[in-house]
Order: structure tokens, then sequence, then C-alpha cells
């Protein structure tokens, strides 16, 4: 009973020890939201620096990015180094704390022995409880000190993975009609992006079929990529619908979708790895003699074949290490490997020569003539033979059908033809037509 006259010693340091804690957590919480927020603007601007390095170099702007990241990294290096003064003051109060709180008890200790009412040992216990209890309080103090640095990373990673896919998934597929196979058609298809006002596209109709080629071609900013990104749904429709094997893609898998579309992007992406394994990315399973034939379609066997380890040559992240027309070259083979019904290429020819380009589509034209073939293209040539062109001109189909018809009745069509074929080609055609 009489050792309990000291409690109010242990009560004194554990309400300063809280009370360092609470005035950590009002001046350091608040900063720890900035600190991450400026982490993320400077991963940003490196990010944007590291990736234009040949432009910033090609416009001597070296200096001005300099003082753009050093503007990021002062605000960052400012606050950082308020935030750690705080937290460096922690320990040493803490210490401060507990050796006061040792001398009190040792002083009121030696007073309650010199007067008889406490035994030395039960002194000496006194001291080392109460030293267990601070160090607890310790411990929590400096784990709470953690946990608001901790809170804002758990809100960021919690409010990535709480974000909603605009794109779901049916609860069943639809059943598929056998007898359109292939099939790609849109109905009154127009699309905006999310948060725009004005339509890429506008009311776009067209059927492509097995055994054809239907080609885009228009301006620039015309919706040619617009069109083809929607097969895959990388986006939905804000109207009409898209069927592909006669089945609105809507009520069909995501995944089945796309295991029906060998997908060609206006930019070649390779990953890391080899060359196998980049050609079989599509499948597995497929063999090291089907990746031969699609790197022969692809006109990607000469040069894969003059590397030393050939097939098993390596790629660097994100290709870096070929060309950009041997990129394109093996993201053909890929979407070739893979075998499927639909094929989509994204404008996936401009980086090659006209005599690559030319044996590429030849070929192409031989293996894909039971596939539906969707190309983008900027050039007549790549799209001259195709059973279905159709021109864009500001979202809208200002004309459709083969190449001979299109030069009579588009006149987009035939500005385009013009000014790459030259009027001399175009009025022979037309002439001999």
């Amino acid at each position: 009973n009489t050792d309990t006259s000291m409690a109010w010693i242990i009560g004194l340091g554990i309400l300063f020890v809280v009370s360092i804690v609470v005035i950590l957590f009002i001046f350091a919480l608040p900063k720890f939201e900035v600190i991450q927020k400026l982490i993320d603007k400077l991963n940003l601007t490196t990010r944007e620096i590291l990736k234009g390095i040949p432009v910033i170099r090609a416009f001597s702007k070296e200096k001005h990015e300099e003082e753009r990241f050093d503007k990021v990294n002062t605000d960052i290096k400012k606050i950082s180094t308020f935030v750690t003064r705080i937290m460096g003051t922690m320990m040493p109060a803490m210490m401060l704390i507990m050796n006061f709180v040792a001398v009190l008890i040792i002083y009121f200790g030696a007073k309650s022995i010199d007067a008889g009412t406490m035994q030395i040992g039960n002194l000496l216990a006194f001291i080392q409880y109460s030293i267990q209890i601070l160090t607890s309080f310790l411990m929590i103090s400096i784990i709470s000190i953690m946990l608001p640095r901790a809170k804002v990373s758990i809100d960021r990673i919690a409010e990535v993975l709480n974000t909603k896919s605009s794109i779901d998934d049916p609860e069943k597929n639809e059943k598929i009609d056998k007898s359109k196979i292939g099939y790609v058609e849109f109905r009154n298809v127009s699309f905006k992006y999310p948060d725009a006002e004005e339509y890429v596209i506008t009311d776009i109709n067209f059927i492509a079929k097995p055994g054809q080629t239907t080609a885009f071609i228009g301006a620039t900013g015309s919706g040619k990529s617009t069109i083809v990104n929607l097969i895959p749904r990388f986006f939905d429709v804000t109207d009409g619908e898209i069927l592909v094997n006669g089945v609105n893609i809507k009520n069909m898998s995501q995944k089945y979708l796309r295991e029906q579309i060998g997908y060609v992007p206006q930019k070649g992406i390779l990953f890391s790895g080899t060359i196998s394994s980049n050609i079989k990315l599509g499948n597995k399973n497929i063999s090291d003699e089907t990746v031969k034939f699609a790197s022969e379609v692809a006109q990607a066997k000469n040069f894969i074949d003059n590397k030393e380890n050939g097939y098993e040559s390596e790629i660097s992240q994100g290709g870096n290490n070929v060309s950009g027309g041997q990129k394109q070259r093996l993201s053909i083979a890929r979407a070739i490997a893979k075998n499927p019904n639909i094929y989509i290429f994204d404008d996936s020819f401009s980086a090659l020569d006209f005599k690559t380009d030319a044996n590429l589509r030849k070929e192409l034209k031989k293996k894909t003539k039971n596939s539906t073939v969707l190309i983008v293209s900027q050039r007549i040539s790549t799209i001259l033979n195709a059973e279905q062109i159709i021109v864009l001109e500001d979202g809208k189909i200002v004309g459709m059908g083969k190449h001979n018809e299109l030069i009579e009745n588009c006149d987009v069509y035939k500005e385009i033809a013009i000014s790459q074929l030259g009027e001399e080609a175009i009025n022979n055609e037309t002439r001999f037509s």
C-alpha cells in the first residue's frame, strides 16, 4: 500500500509521452499526406524527363527540365526535413522523460526508505516496472508515428483497388451464332470518350466478313483507330452496338471476345524476354514451327536468323534493342501465331519500307484467307486491294467500297489518292477502269 504513493510519477510520465505523440500527430500527419503527393509528382516528372530525353536534347531544354525537377525535389526536401526534425526530437524526448521519471522515483523512494515506509527491494522493483511500462508506451508511440504515413499509403492503394471497372462482363455469355463466326458488325455506333462533350465517331454502320479485308482511311483525328479499339472492348460504345460472331460484344466475356482477336497496335509493344516468348504471348502452347511460320509471314525471319541466338535472342524492356520496323514485324508475328478469327492492324505497317510492306501483305493475304481482317492505314498502297475500304472524315463515314469505286464517287478518298499516287496515275486508273 505504501508503494502506490509514487504511482503518480508513472502517471506523469505517461501523460508526457502521450502529449508528445499527440503533438507529433498534429504536425506530422498532414505533412505525410503532402509528401506522398509530392513523391507522385516527382515520379511523374522523372518519368516524363526520361521518356522525353531525345526531344529535350533536340530543343536544348536540359536546363529547363533540370529546374523543373529541382523545384519538385526541393519541395519534398523542405517538408521531409521538417518531418525528420520532428521525428528526430521524439526519441531524445522519450529518453528524457524516462530518465526524469527514474530520478523522481529514486528521489521520493529514498525519502520513503529514510522514513521507513518502503523497502529497498520495493524501490528497485518499482523502478524496473515503471521503466517497463514507459518502454511499452514508447513502443506504442513509435508505432503510432509510423501509422500516419502507412495510412496515407493504404488510402491511396485502396483508392486504386476500389476503382470500379467501366467495362463489366455479363453474368452469362450469349450463345454464339456459328454461321456468323468471324463477322464484325457495327450498328449505328457513336462514341465519345469519358467526360468529353463531342463525339469522336457518329452513326457508324458496316459489316466485316471472313475472307475479306476491311480497311479504314482518313485524315488524322477522323476516328479510324477509335473504331478498331472499340471491337476488343477497350472502351464501350456510347450509342449503338457492335456484334462479333453475331452477338453483341457486351453479352460475351472480355476473355472470350479477345480470344477471337489478333490485335496489333500502332506502336509495336514488346516485353522483356526472348523473341520466341514474345511471339508466343497470345498462346504459350504453340509449337516452334508455328512461331517460325508466323515470323516468315511477318517478314521477320531474316533479321531473326541473323541474330546469334535466333529466336532465343533477348528482348530488352520495351523492346529497346530492336528497331521500330522489327518491333512492328514481331508484333504482327505474335498476332499471326495466335491464329484468331479476326485480325486488327491499327496502322501496323507504318514503320515498314514499301518492299517489306508489299511482301508482308502478300503473305498475310494467304494466311488470313478464311479470317476477317481490319486494317487502319495512312497509305493507299497498303489498302489498295481491300474488298471494302471505309473512308472517314470528322468521325463519319463519307465513302465505302473498293478502290476504283471510291476514286469515282468519293472526293475525300480521291484527294488522298492523288496526294499519294499522283494525279496522273489516278487519271489513268479512271480512264482504264
